[in-house]
């Protein structure tokens, strides 16, 4: 989501703030609105040449903020209009969004939720208009931490995140009942873990790029199951095939096919 949210805004005026004469009574003011050079309009307390205490700022392109002020600073709770709709209300501090708030970005997504600096940071929910939402940790204005993210089909991923995608070990529950536990990278299945599917069928092994790479054992429900060697998401190398009966014969494969049997006999 956007960010810097009033930086030139709450700066661009100092120039001509510092000509204007200093504090006469030692007291806040309430005085008309006074409307600098470049056309925006500032209307509430003033504390000497200083925005100070409750007030609203317009600019010409349209930009509000109504709130505390302290020294011309957005410092205490306000909320801030941006030229194109986007809004943020919450804490400031320094003229950056600092505390808690919520940001709406042209109702598309919004964020309710810790800020400091004006970047989401600590913990928070955020929401997209196709029903989306995410809710837990975020650093650096980025998902990072533990986090659930629900899907509009209601499938969900409950688990470890960085640097805005799905790192490290978690879970996801399909909208059709498939599940998985294990590790991610880059939001992708690597490293590893378990795959179930809603019919029994079930994978316990290695991932590479959300595909089965390396030693697996996959089971199906009528018991026959393989043990042995995957790559890119298909049986390749030495394995182990058991079959209904309970017997078991070892084998060659490449790309999913039964090359050879390398025993002549059964195993057991």
């Amino acid at each position: 989501m956007p960010t810097a949210m009033g930086h030139t805004y709450f700066e661009q005026d100092l120039g001509e703030l510092l000509l204007l004469p200093g504090s006469r009574s030692g007291n806040l003011e309430l005085r008309p609105m006074y409307t600098f050079r470049n056309g925006a309009t500032y209307t509430g307390q003033w504390y000497g040449n200083m925005r100070h205490g409750m007030g609203v700022q317009c600019w010409p392109d349209g930009a509000t903020y109504e709130g505390e002020w302290k020294k011309n600073c957005a410092e205490g709770r306000g909320r801030f209009v941006h030229s194109d709709g986007d809004v943020y209300c919450g804490e400031w501090h320094g003229n950056v969004a600092h505390g808690l708030g919520t940001y709406h970005h042209q109702q598309v997504t919004s964020y309710a939720g810790e800020w400091d600096k004006d970047l989401q940071n600590g913990f928070g929910v955020e929401t997209w208009e196709e029903g989306s939402r995410y809710e837990g940790e975020f650093k650096g204005g980025q998902k990072d931490g533990m986090g659930v993210y629900k899907w509009a089909d209601m499938s969900e991923y409950c688990g470890k995140w960085r640097g805005n995608s799905i790192n490290g070990a978690g879970h996801y529950l399909g909208a059709d009942g498939r599940r998985f536990w294990g590790q991610w990278k880059g939001s992708m299945i690597h490293g590893q873990g378990v795959y179930a599917w809603p019919d029994g069928r079930e994978y316990r092994g290695e991932y590479v790029n959300d595909r089965k790479s390396g030693f697996g054992q996959f089971t199906w429900p009528d018991n026959r199951r393989y043990e042995g060697d995957w790559l890119n998401g298909k049986q390749h190398g030495q394995g182990l095939y058991h079959h209904k009966d309970g017997s078991c014969h070892l084998a060659l494969w490449a790309k999913g096919k039964r090359v050879e049997w390398l025993d002549d006999s059964k195993l057991f």
